[in-house]
């Protein structure tokens, strides 16, 4: 009779999951985990739902790089990363990347339930995009804990109803996918799925939106899918494979991983990773309820160094645009996708059907640029009134809104660049002279063809330099009231909230009047045309004030003056040059049929309009 030990069955391999999606996605009764690692040998989950032991549920290997297994009993609320078995015997243990919650940029992979939140069933439609007032935020910034905690979503939540009374009608969050520190500009994410959980996590996030929503603001989030981190980044030679040390499966591993933000420009080449940044797309716009996105610096994106150069164009990452916002605009055609490209390139808001890329419209260098030289510029001669017209006037393809319009964003107010101002006068914001040119530049923005939008705290002349640790000065609310009023009645004007200035909403613009002797610009603005619609827009960027000034009207007939930057209720040191309404005379001027003589005082913009 033999003694020797039983031979034991071979393991029962694992089966993948019989649920669809990637990372932990809950089913009734467990968690299906998925993740994607070419190069590994073995994958397991770990978490606490199995006391961090990875031979408790392997996971098996579909095929194409991809394992799954479905835990029974795993639950939201579960931490969990997954155990990778690299080809040369290292287990990595890497949190998910499409965890939808983190503990923190270092911490594990939270299993989260999508349902939990209770959306109210409260209608909300995305405004007309030409009615559209956008104002940038910065999460960590825009609260009033000077020196104290960064703000939270939470905290933005009491301001909403002092934007609908300045009149915005659409907040852009600078990135708030999770980053390494409770400090950011939030342009380094390490998990883009994961709201960073120092600004309130996923539901702070949805909480955020519910409340605009209920006051009729629009939200767009800013993405970045140029590079990824560097900082805390698990995507990082993710299942062990890397070729010359660089970043492997989800990075390009040649010169085209370069960056000047760091060797981490996701290699869109694979379909994989092109898959990870589409889902990560439809997930804040469908999931979160998002109104758009705005992609920041696409041209790194299309290209290797971020410009128009032909030899360093990557077509795969022009591809990946075109493939999301296509998506995009087949599920929900009303959302806004922007793009930050800044290289004038009119393929970027031009249709995919027609070569294009497809976004629906894109910040413009062609405005900011012009515009802030003509109103920095020391003296009044080095003003350039023929830039200053080509900034108004210009437009990508057949539509005005093809472009955002602005004098400030946190692009321009940073690294190495302040607050308009400040950079008119630095360290003397609240000059004359800088609350005199700075306003006549909101005047241009708010009366410009385009998407107007403003950076937070502009309102109140906001001054310096922006960083991610110097809230809003908001008691600057009360010692600039009169600025902000001068803002408040620009929107409305924008907005034509009293029907006198629909011209403003329209597609076009005459810039019919350029002199660069005087340093004026005038320009006409309608929709259709007619009385409350044709509105005259006229700036004197010098600082002699000037009588009697006469410009070109389309029609005879008295013309009323909606707004005067000089007024002495804005700031008392204002000149309040008379400007009042005036009639036409039959006198062909800028190629028109009638004029008008006006009153424009030193560095001031006024607007005209028939009843």
């Amino acid at each position: 009779m033999s003694t020797a030990e039983p031979i034991a069955p071979p393991p029962v391999p694992p089966a993948p999951s019989r649920h669809r999606g990637m990372g932990g996605v809950l089913y009734d009764g467990g968690v299906a985990f998925r993740v994607w690692a070419p190069n590994a040998s073995a994958v397991a989950a770990i978490g606490t739902f199995n006391e961090w032991d990875a031979s408790a549920h392997p996971l098996a290997d579909e095929g194409y790089g991809y394992w799954s297994a479905d835990v029974a009993g795993a639950k939201a609320g579960d931490r969990y990363r997954f155990a990778i078995t690299a080809r040369d015997g290292r287990v990595l243990e890497r949190r998910d990347p499409y965890a939808r919650d983190v503990e923190h940029s270092n911490g594990h992979s939270v299993v989260v339930d999508p349902a939990s939140f209770q959306w109210p069933d409260e209608p909300f439609r995305m405004p007309p995009w030409d009615d559209l007032v956008i104002y940038e935020i910065h999460i960590g910034t825009f609260n009033d804990s000077a020196g104290g905690a960064p703000g939270t979503l939470q905290s933005i939540i009491p301001r909403l109803d002092y934007l609908v009374e300045l009149g915005i009608n659409c907040i852009e969050l600078m990135p708030p996918a999770e980053f390494p520190t409770d400090l950011s500009l939030g342009y380094n994410p390490s998990h883009i799925f994961a709201v960073e959980d120092a600004y309130g996590g996923p539901d702070g996030l949805k909480q955020l939106i519910v409340e605009a929503h209920r006051r009729g603001i629009a939200v767009i989030l800013d993405v970045v899918y140029n590079h990824l981190g560097p900082g805390d980044l698990d995507l990082w030679q993710f299942d062990g494979w890397s070729h010359d040390g660089k970043g492997g499966i989800y990075f390009y591993n040649d010169w085209r991983s370069k960056t000047p933000w760091g060797d981490t420009r996701p290699d869109y080449t694979r379909g994989e990773v092109r898959q990870f940044i589409r889902d990560n797309a439809l997930y804040w716009l469908e999931e979160f309820r998002l109104d758009g996105l705005r992609w920041d610096a696409t041209g790194q994106i299309r290209n290797a160094k971020g410009g128009n150069h032909p030899g360093d164009r990557l077509p795969e990452g022009e591809e990946l645009i075109r493939w999301v916002n296509l998506e995009v605009n087949r599920r929900q055609p009303w959302k806004l996708l922007i793009a930050e490209d800044l290289q004038s390139n009119h393929d970027v808001t031009r249709p995919v059907e027609e070569g294009g890329m497809g976004f629906d419209s894109q910040w413009d260098a062609e405005f900011v640029h012009p515009v802030r030289e003509a109103l920095i510029a020391r003296h009044d001669e080095d003003r350039d009134m023929g830039r200053v017209a080509h900034a108004v006037a210009y437009r990508y393809g057949g539509s005005a809104l093809h472009r955002v319009v602005y004098t400030e964003s946190h692009d321009e107010v940073m690294n190495g660049r302040a607050r308009l101002p400040h950079d008119v006068w630095p360290d003397h914001a609240d000059s004359w002279v800088s609350r005199k040119r700075s306003t006549l530049g909101a005047a241009l923005m708010f009366t410009a063809p385009g998407i107007p939008m403003i950076f937070q705290g502009q309102e109140i002349l906001e001054d310096g330099w922006f960083m991610d640790t110097d809230p809003v000065d908001w008691d600057k609310l009360h010692r600039f009231a009169g600025i902000q009023h001068l803002y408040r009645d620009l929107i409305r004007l924008r907005r034509n909230w009293w029907d006198t200035t629909r011209g403003l909403r329209g597609e076009h613009v005459n810039v019919h009047h350029v002199n660069h002797a005087a340093k004026v610009v005038a320009y006409h603005r309608w929709h259709h045309g007619g009385p409350r619609d044709d509105v005259i827009v006229a700036g004197n960027f010098s600082h002699r004030a000037l009588d009697h000034y006469r410009i070109g009207v389309p029609r005879g007939g008295e013309w009323h003056v909606r707004f005067n930057s000089d007024w002495n209720g804005y700031s008392p040191d204002f000149g309040n040059h008379p400007s009042h309404h005036t009639r036409a005379d039959a006198v062909p001027w800028d190629g028109m049929p009638f004029s008008v003589a006006v009153g424009l005082g030193p560095y001031t913009a006024i607007l005209l309009s028939q009843e």
